[in-house]
């Protein structure tokens, strides 16, 4: 069966509910045979359009080059631990783009010369990209113990929040009034559970944050919070300046803050033990006024109801950071990379290329209906974005106008922190008032200092 084919049945499954399955799941325990085909492994969508934007595009390439392309498209939770499975197999995919590996995956593989240097592919159209995204895809190599870009910026996303426009109404709350400053911004939400529960509303939660070590979400939102804290772990060197006592003053501010919705019985019960689709799919069933989440995967789930979508599902920029400035927005950049054991390379760099001409990945970006945002300022320009009527998609576009970047980018080492999950330990240490903020601060700078002073 031809995998492009399956896959999008697949597909197909899961927009109805279903979970598919990898086909690679199956063949894991199985020998590996080198393959020699053109292999590219992409990340599943939760809708046709972006599979069949990627697909169509893949297809005129095929067309140009008269070069078979196999694409297998992978679900967030296969894909990365496939790739490791085939990286050990000595039978990795020519290209691979994933959702999560940019936090651990992609930097640890450069740093160990596992990924192909793709300058050449960037280089021509460098001047397009962002300074983040350029950012992001620059890694080190520790066997040169040179930077260079390992990987290729496709999309990037911030952490969108989304709330129930009607739900306030029926608690007596207007979204025209949501405050801007930082603590009444989130007062805002646990308002409107007390006034819940006050209606014996009890089944309903002002705030569905993920509160787990599972969930990448809870690493992508927490480090939110220390961006708004003003804390810089690192420096533009990639060193590590944790012992300053102002980030220590902000760790203790952000777990304090964020933790202390759990504490306070403003997040479900169940956030300590949440995956990545779990606060989505509390929002979707009304347990919650709002969440929190990566892109605009939550909305476009909706976009069939036209109603919800439109009217009832809003979507919303954060409030002002504690010190009553701007919010820096955190941006994960999504990646696709060529792995170093590529019998491939060259045409995977031009099909690479031919995928970043403007107007493919403008069409790429459209059909993920704002899954991702385009990495290249000027295709934010474009109509879709600059003149959306898409509540949405119009809103989310203001993320990108004043950005911060993940420290896996400045130094590989910070990727074993997201790989131990030490923010989302923290968490959930002060969430079950197991120790104070100020302990697990310190427990967490204790485990940071020891994966760097350990990196090889």
């Amino acid at each position: 069966m031809h995998r492009r084919k399956f896959n999008q049945l697949s597909l197909s499954l899961a927009s109805l509910g279903l979970v598919a399955c990898s086909e690679s799941a199956i063949l894991n325990n199985r020998t590996s045979v080198k393959s020699s085909k053109f292999r590219v492994w992409w990340i599943q969508s939760f809708y046709p359009a972006e599979t069949e934007a990627i697909s169509q595009i893949v297809a005129e390439w095929e067309k140009m080059h008269n070069t078979k392309v196999e694409i297998t498209f992978y679900s967030d939770s296969l894909i990365n631990r496939d790739a490791e499975n085939a990286l050990k197999n000595g039978n990795p995919p020519d290209i691979m783009f994933s959702n999560t590996a940019e936090f651990d995956l992609y930097p640890r593989l450069a740093w160990q010369d596992k990924l192909v240097d793709v300058s050449d592919v960037i280089e021509p159209v460098k001047d397009l990209f962002s300074p983040i995204a350029l950012k992001a895809a620059s890694f080190k190599n520790g066997i040169t113990n040179k930077r260079s870009y390992y990987a290729v910026p496709i999309g990037q996303l911030a952490d969108c929040l989304h709330y129930w426009r009607d739900l306030l109404s029926e608690v007596g709350l207007n979204d025209t009034n949501i405050p801007k400053d930082w603590d009444g911004f989130w007062q805002f939400w646990q308002t409107a559970q007390d006034r819940a529960r006050s209606m014996g509303k009890k089944d309903i939660y002002g705030i569905a944050f993920p509160m787990s070590t599972e969930a990448t979400d809870t690493i992508f939102a927490f480090e939110q919070f220390l961006v708004a804290y003003g804390v810089e772990l690192l420096n533009d060197n990639g060193d590590l300046q944790i012992d300053n006592p102002e980030n220590r003053k902000g760790i203790i501010a952000a777990l304090t803050k964020y933790a202390g919705f759990y504490k306070g019985q403003y997040v479900p019960p169940s956030a300590l033990h949440w995956g990545d689709p779990d606060n989505n799919q509390s929002f979707l069933s009304r347990n919650a006024f709002m969440t929190v989440n990566p892109g605009l995967s939550i909305p476009a789930s909706q976009q069939f109801d036209k109603e919800v979508y439109n009217k009832k599902m809003m979507t919303v920029e954060w409030g002002q950071a504690p010190n009553g400035k701007p919010l820096s927005y955190l941006v994960a950049v999504k990646h696709a990379v060529i792995f170093a054991g590529s019998a491939n390379q060259a045409i995977a760099k031009n099909l690479l290329s031919y995928i970043i001409q403007p107007s493919n990945l403008l069409t790429y970006l459209k059909g993920a209906g704002g899954r991702y945002f385009p990495t290249m300022p000027k295709l934010l320009e474009d109509a879709y974005y600059k003149d959306s009527l898409d509540p949405h998609i119009l809103a989310a576009t203001k993320f990108f106008k004043n950005t911060s970047s993940f420290y896996t980018a400045l130094n590989p080492a910070y990727s074993e922190v997201g790989a131990q999950r030490i923010w989302g330990q923290a968490i959930g240490s002060v969430a079950q008032g197991k120790v104070s903020p100020e302990q697990a601060a310190d427990n967490a700078i204790t485990q940071i200092k020891n994966i760097f002073s350990q990196w090889k």
